[in-house]
């Protein structure tokens, strides 16, 4: 594997570099995560004025027709800025739904305006147990039928134009897209600890029509399983950055920390503590690199490869951040430093799109282990 990167993938990471460095401070994100709405509309324009939301999405469909990888670069830097957007589920795993599903009309109406960042959608997937296993979700919603119910944990369900709620069939899974609009929905917030804006959403006997679903009858779950590995390989990027941006603001405080007249970087305590760290960040970058060019080659130990990236980036980030706070000391555990964001966000991350357990349990199955009965 050659992770050098192309003259494009250059670009666009100094691109993503600079436009979070000038607009997207620590200050702007702790604001943020205090608001109600959690979004910067300007910010997001300015994004979409990059072409970012759509770097997923064919040329034809106006898109930038990117890979994988550059997605991945692009997350990584969305993490380091601790960026609160609602990018991965529309720009990413919805994206990624509409692209598996090969239905032209939705892929036509959508795609253009989600490329444009004119249009935002979300999935609506978790129910009671918080588990992505086909076997939790419970919601039922066949066309012709009613939908009633909820559907918890959606990310940026409050400011999105669409929902692509994921609903048990009688012969499998559909995936409906829904208007937030539609009579019949309401959102109640939910409180979590970090940054990030989570909702139930409850539906209210709404009509299930032919074209509220997207591809085949009982196929929902072919089109969400392949976007729910993009998931969790985005949100691998995202714990990635986030532990990358740790580790800088560790080291650079070592530097000018002083402790019994030198810097707290010159004792070796904190230098074994700072290199664990790198360790722990380099290790998880290799891991996601590896599992993106996988799943970009269209390998079959694809899976597993994501599966052990995410299982690895969690656990590590949560390493990293815990002794971040410990390098830092007290100022590390006041919520006026911005430690505390990257701590949050990594730990959402890691419960999204699949938990360690989950994909520890992924990567066990692909090496033939057999849970006893």
């Amino acid at each position: 594997m050659d992770f050098s990167l192309t003259e494009p993938q250059e670009l666009l990471l100094s691109t993503a570099r600079d436009v979070f460095q000038q607009h997207c401070p620590t200050t702007l994100v702790q604001a943020l995560a205090l608001h109600e709405r959690g979004f910067a509309d300007d910010l997001w324009r300015r994004i979409a004025a990059l072409g970012w939301p759509g770097l997923m999405i064919p040329e034809t469909l106006g898109g930038a027709d990117g890979t994988l990888l550059d997605i991945v670069l692009l997350v990584e830097q969305m993490g380091y800025a601790c960026f609160p957007s609602p990018y991965l589920q529309s720009a990413v795993v919805c994206t990624s739904i509409l692209l598996n599903a090969g239905s032209a009309a939705p892929q036509q109406r959508l795609l253009p305006p989600m490329a444009r960042g004119e249009r935002i959608c979300t999935l609506a997937i978790l129910e009671e147990s918080a588990s992505f296993a086909p076997d939790a979700l419970t919601l039922t919603g066949d066309v012709g039928g009613r939908l009633n119910g909820a559907k918890l944990f959606v990310k940026d369900a409050h400011i999105a134009d669409d929902l692509m709620v994921v609903t048990r069939s009688g012969d499998g899974f559909n995936v409906l897209l829904l208007d937030a609009a539609t009579p019949g929905i309401s959102l109640q917030p939910v409180d979590v600890i970090s940054d990030e804006k989570l909702f139930a959403v409850a539906f209210d006997d709404i009509p299930v029509t032919e074209a509220m679903r997207i591809g085949a009858a009982g196929s929902g779950w072919d089109l969400v399983a392949p976007a729910l590995q993009i998931g969790a390989l985005a949100r691998c990027a995202e714990i990635v950055g986030c532990a990358q941006r740790i580790l800088d603001i560790c080291t650079d405080y070592a530097k000018v920390r002083e402790q019994s007249g030198r810097p707290i970087g010159a004792f070796q305590a904190i230098q074994h503590h700072c290199a664990d760290l790198l360790r722990h960040v380099e290790a998880s970058r290799g891991l996601l690199y590896s599992a993106a060019w996988r799943h970009q080659e269209g390998r079959s130990d694809s899976a597993a490869a994501i599966a052990t990236a995410k299982a690895y980036a969690h656990d590590a980030g949560l390493w990293v951040a815990r002794k971040g706070h410990q390098i830092m000391g007290a100022i590390g555990y006041c919520e006026e430093h911005p430690l505390h964001l990257f701590h949050k966000r990594i730990q959402a991350a890691g419960l999204d799109f699949g938990d360690a357990a989950m994909h520890f349990e992924t990567v066990a199955q692909s090496i033939g282990l057999v849970a006893m009965a």
